[in-house]
């Protein structure tokens, strides 16, 4: 669904353009804000305006503005196949059905958002809507990654893990039916001042520790086993695994979760599956920047760097990956990731889901007993929300989010549901707008989709800014004299020449011609309300009446005012000055002639006390007032004309 609209651009727009105006029914006339010398000039002004290319429209001394609301261009004479007004429009290339499970011999062809691909067409402020539709369907495929820390600190928890393959997997099973698991590990990088890097720690980072002599050496990331279905390998891969030991208390799990991320072949991630990336630590991690310490100044390449012997081979070469590379990459690879972590941990982790999206955090028991309910948990918070995102978003396009959830009410300004069942279709109403075209030839394209999903949206972009009628421009047009070109109605000359149909010439007469259009020697062409074309000026059309005269030096609206009023309402303004009707005088026409409002009682003229101004009484006598100046307690004959 979908359907044009138009925003009002802002007054502040209008009065940055200089041009012709007029008035309509509505007040101010925005297409007529501007002296548009072409068709693709006019569209620009607002998505409402229309030019007509009529070529014998608005002859005559005032200058017309071919570009105007459609309506009134046809009132004033332009025929209706003349009007150039595009409008935006929308195409619906791909639109296959949501589907309602996910396994199954329809695994391969599960479709989670309607439509897939549309086309718009935008003519610049024109907005355009279109509707979208999301849905989790059931039973979907999961792949869950388990990268765990296995620095010293988290012995126990290893010790806690080495059976977790066979009990995830039967409380996976109650939510798909096709699960797989794969195991990494990672401790931090293998240089000073992050690890031990004495000869004697090489090959034993534990060497002299009493709590735990023995360890393995440190390495950064390491990738253990691949998805898999068969749950018994990972049980077997974890019961190998022995702790390590670094010498800072941040751990290098951000290096580790990147390779997990960007290393797809090498992982196992399916395309369709939701990829569950469980981060499992007891400590901060180290942040971009942190490798200055041990002198890396290379900033991470977000590239895969496993070696044969799937180990992090960039560790000790590449600094640490930042926050904003980090989410890049998950996002990419549709990854959700939930950080497992203890509670002291709790708050940093959790600032950090609020800079990568698609992240959750749940807190890890010291030992990870809680490991299994906590996958869950985290699981059904993923599944119970769809937030969605865009990307390659073309500068010069506004995009604007109406979310419909579960409970049917409009959400402005959201693109996010919550609070969802598994099998739950939402739908967001989105609006597109073009605000300026681009350079010719732009190709434009943006993609929407939800945060971990496979499927998207991909919308391709192009910009109604080209009028029809230039398709059929005529180059040296006899109606331009043959030295110009003839396009949508107006001429354009050829170097050196001018005037409506080109028919003057630039030069030692240009001159001549200016100085026929100015009024005095010093002053502007046209009083700067007009051009001058030819020896003559035609005056520019204005919103506020009309222009006139042969330098444009005339109007009738720039006349005095009483109360807001042009002349009072009591005269015609003709070339800056009021012409009062009958019966009124002054500056502004306010004062009235008729003197019978200030005839007292007796039929005296303001009781003989004042004079007649402007149809009322000026009171002249101390003490004299009223409306004739009939009441005047304190003058000497007060008494007389009581008695």
């Amino acid at each position: 669904m979908w359907s044009p609209g138009t925003w009002m651009w802002p007054a502040a727009l209008c009065c940055l353009i200089v041009g012709t105006l007029t008035h309509t029914a509505g007040g101010f006339n925005v297409c007529m804000s501007g002296s548009s010398t072409s068709c693709e000039d006019c569209l620009l002004i607002h998505p409402s305006c229309a030019w007509c290319a009529q070529e014998d429209f608005g002859k005559g001394r005032t200058l017309t503005s071919r570009c105007d609301f459609s309506h009134n261009l046809q009132r004033r004479g332009c025929q209706a196949r003349y009007i150039e007004k595009p409008t935006s429009s929308l195409s619906v290339l791909q639109n296959m059905p949501l589907s309602s499970k996910g396994s199954g011999s329809t695994q391969y062809d599960v479709v989670q958002i309607a439509p897939q691909q549309i086309s718009l067409s935008l003519r610049p402020g024109d907005q355009t809507f279109f509707d979208l539709q999301v849905r989790q369907v059931e039973d979907y495929p999961v792949d869950l990654y388990y990268l765990m820390d296995l620095s010293l600190s988290m012995k126990d928890d290893l010790d806690t893990i080495r059976n977790l393959g066979t009990k995830l997997a039967h409380e996976m099973g109650k939510l798909t039916s096709n699960f797989r698991l794969g195991f990494g590990s990672f401790v931090d990088k293998n240089m000073s001042p992050f690890s031990y890097t004495a000869p004697k720690y090489q090959e034993n980072p534990c060497n002299g520790y009493k709590l735990f002599p023995n360890c393995v050496p440190t390495f950064g990331f390491r990738h253990i086993l691949s998805l898999t279905d068969e749950v018994d390998r990972f049980n077997e891969e974890v019961q190998k695994q022995m702790v390590s030991r670094n010498r800072d208390a941040p751990e290098g799990g951000f290096d580790a979760i990147l390779q997990a991320a960007v290393c797809k072949e090498e992982i196992g991630w399916r395309k369709e599956a939701y990829h569950l990336l469980v981060f499992a630590t007891d400590d901060v991690p180290h942040l971009a920047l942190d490798g200055r310490l041990g002198g890396l100044v290379e900033p991470h390449d977000g590239r895969c760097h496993l070696s044969n012997n799937s180990e992090y081979s960039a560790s000790t070469r590449m600094d640490y990956p930042s926050l904003g590379l980090l989410g890049e990459k998950l996002a990419e690879n549709n990854i959700f990731l939930i950080f497992a972590v203890t509670k002291r941990l709790y708050v940093i982790y959790k600032n950090f889901t609020a800079l990568i999206p698609g992240t959750t955090v749940e807190i890890l028991d010291q030992d990870s007993k809680n490991v299994i309910q906590l996958i869950i948990a985290a699981y059904n918070n993923i599944r119970s929300k769809v937030e969605l995102t865009v990307w390659d978003h073309p500068e010069d396009i506004s995009l604007s989010f109406t979310a419909t959830c579960q409970d049917g009410k409009p959400l402005p300004g959201l693109k996010k549901c919550a609070d969802l069942k598994i099998g739950d279709t939402v739908s967001f109403n989105v609006s597109v707008e073009a605000r300026s075209c681009p350079p010719r030839g732009a190709d434009h394209s943006f993609t929407i989709k939800p945060v971990g999903f496979k499927d998207r949206l991909e919308v391709t972009v192009d910009y109604q800014c080209d009028c029809g009628c230039s398709q059929t421009a005529q180059s040296n047009s006899s109606i331009c004299s043959s030295i110009g070109t003839y396009n949508c109605g107006t001429c354009l000359c050829e170097p050196g020449y001018l005037g409506a149909h080109c028919e003057c010439q630039e030069g030692e007469a240009s001159s001549m011609y200016f100085s026929a259009c100015r009024e005095a020697e010093g002053k502007q062409i046209c009083s700067g309300r007009g051009e001058c074309s030819c020896n003559q000026c035609l005056c520019y059309e204005s919103e506020f009446g009309k222009i006139y005269g042969s330098y444009c030096e005339c109007d009738n609206f720039s006349c005095a005012r009483h109360k807001g009023v042009l002349c009072s309402g009591h005269g015609e303004c003709h070339c800056g000055e009021c012409k009062c009707h009958a019966g009124y005088v002054g500056d502004n026409c306010n004062c009235s002639t008729e003197t019978s409002s200030c005839a007292s009682d007796d039929g005296q003229m303001c009781s003989g006390r004042g004079s007649c101004v402007c149809g009322r009484c000026q009171c002249s006598e101390p003490g004299a007032f009223g409306d004739t100046c009939e009441k005047c307690p304190t003058c000497p004959d007060a008494c007389g004309t009581k008695r």
